[in-house]
């Protein structure tokens, strides 16, 4: 009775040489693609680094200062109550609940396709993006009563609003899911 055992390829690689459907013998494996908790380790990474930006800008800077870094860009301290481009900032507090609750069930809903879709990793990277930046701003939301903000662009007297890392995450993650979406639509189907 032989068994086949695995062979060591000129490349350094085993291969494995036991049949198995739709695999003839000595065609490597193929990587298995990345799960679930990979991806969500990338969004827990995330989420750390934008807390930990926004406790170091909390804590060394004083609320409205500013310090020049480019001439186009400065480090700042500003809170915003409301979401992206101070939207309900001005309103009695009921907004900080809203967004909250956005965010936490668009993170529901992005774990959810993550577990669905992990063959697919411009998709996932896209979400991974969003979640982090979501749940950053969730737990600015859920800890502070608003998110702390910190980067500011500006050119002569315009002023686009100040954001964090979080928002920066969200921005890229959906940029990509669209680019995802569009190299997606053009890939020829079988």
């Amino acid at each position: 009775m032989s068994r086949e055992v695995p062979s060591q390829s000129s490349a350094g690689t085993v291969n494995d040489v036991s049949p198995q459907p739709g695999r003839g013998p000595g065609k490597p494996i193929q990587p298995a693609p990345r799960t679930t908790g990979r991806w969500l380790s990338i969004a827990l990474l995330l989420i750390v680094l934008d807390q930990i930006t926004k406790l170091y800008f909390d804590s060394a800077y004083t609320y409205g200062q500013r310090v020049n870094v480019l001439p186009i860009f400065d480090f700042t301290l500003m809170y915003n109550r409301g979401a992206a481009f101070s939207f309900l900032a001005s309103e009695a507090g009921w907004q900080r609940w809203l967004f909250t609750g956005l965010g936490i069930v668009a993170s529901v809903v992005i774990v959810w396709l993550l577990r669905r879709n992990t063959a697919q990793p411009r998709f996932c990277l896209a979400l991974t993006l969003i979640l982090g930046g979501a749940l950053g701003n969730v737990i600015d939301r859920v800890v502070y009563g608003h998110v702390i903000d910190f980067l500011l662009f500006y050119w002569n007297d315009w002023y686009y609003p100040a954001f964090n890392i979080a928002d920066v995450c969200i921005t890229c993650g959906a940029v990509l899911l669209v680019l995802d979406e569009l190299l997606r639509a053009r890939k020829p189907r079988n």
